[in-house]
């Protein structure tokens, strides 16, 4: 049973997202100003603040299983440094195949100088919009795992929600740990649209 202060937190979220998300269709002239309160009404009374998402490979085990693992995925009405936060765990665009997806942790966002373990690489700054995703699993080499130390710095425009939610099996799954700013602002999402049999029924494993 969600809390009625959890569902007002909800609805101040998904109002949030509404507008932000209307406010970029009205800049980019897709929608005129008498239009954006109806798209605002509408995303907010239709529409859901996560999407389902199949991940596979084993380069974010254990968070997600070796196997693969099916996902919960916060919507972002965009991705900067008020709205994802480094430690947390990302759906992008795959930097080398622009129609596919990958699963990510953020490492390091614009402004954070990046230190190579090889001398002989030159340590540089991180600029504007730019961030560093790696694997969590620990397991794999740097060449076996398709991150950052492959594909180098990426666009945080590129990021296209935050995982809140793994379903590995059946009987194994759990909220993802993500940072703690996130994993707060996060909560109120999840206990609302987290629908574990939906998850189990899409699964693929």
């Amino acid at each position: 049973m969600v809390s009625l202060s959890t569902w007002f937190r909800y609805i101040a979220h998904k109002l949030e997202y509404s507008v932000s998300l209307s406010w970029k269709s009205y800049k980019r002239g897709q929608i005129t100003d008498r239009e954006v309160g109806n798209a605002v009404l509408k995303n907010l009374c239709q529409g859901k603040l996560t999407y389902m998402h199949w991940n596979k490979g084993e380069e974010m085990a254990p968070t997600i299983g070796a196997q693969g693992g099916t996902l919960l995925v916060r919507k972002l009405p965009a991705a900067d440094p008020t709205r994802v936060f480094v430690g947390d765990v990302v759906v992008l665009k795959d930097p080398q195949n622009s129609d596919n997806y990958i699963v990510r942790r953020l490492a390091a966002i614009e402004g954070y100088e990046m230190v190579s373990k090889d001398e002989k690489d030159e340590p540089f700054v991180l600029e504007k919009d730019q961030c560093w995703v790696l694997a969590d699993n620990d397991n794999l080499k740097p060449k076996e795992v398709n991150d950052s130390r492959t594909f180098g710095p990426v666009s945080m425009t590129d990021i296209a929600g935050r995982v809140i939610y793994s379903l590995r099996t059946a009987v194994d799954h759990g909220p993802v740990q993500n940072s703690h700013f996130s994993m707060r602002k996060d909560l109120p999402v999840l206990e609302v649209e987290l629908d574990v049999d939906e998850m189990a029924k899409n699964h693929k494993a």
